[in-house]
C-alpha cells in the first residue's frame, strides 16, 4: 500500500511571523494608510505612523484567523537569496 504524506498545514503563528512587505502612505487628512498588498484586502489606516503599523497587525490577524478558518491558500513572502 502507498501512502502519501498530507500536505503541512501551517498555523496562525506561522503566518504571523512571515515578513510581509507593509506599504505605508500618508493621506491629505494627516493620517497614514497600511496595506499587505500580498493579503488581498488586508488594510488598515491609523492616526499616525506606529498606530498604522499596530492596527495592520490587527488587520494582519484577523485575515489571516479568517483565511485559515474558511480554508482559503494563503500567499507566502518570496524567500529571499541564499
Amino acid at each position: 500500500m502507498n501512502q502519501t504524506t498530507p500536505p503541512k498545514i501551517n498555523d496562525l503563528d506561522y503566518y504571523m511571523a512571515l515578513p510581509y512587505t507593509i506599504e505605508l502612505t500618508p493621506d491629505e487628512d494627516g493620517f497614514w494608510f497600511a496595506e499587505i498588498p500580498l493579503l488581498e484586502g488586508c488594510f488598515t489606516n491609523g492616526t499616525d505612523w506606529n498606530d498604522a503599523l499596530e492596527m495592520i497587525q490587527d488587520a494582519k490577524r484577523a485575515w489571516l484567523t479568517t483565511a485559515l478558518a474558511m480554508g482559503l491558500l494563503i500567499p507566502e513572502p518570496p524567500q529571499g537569496k541564499p
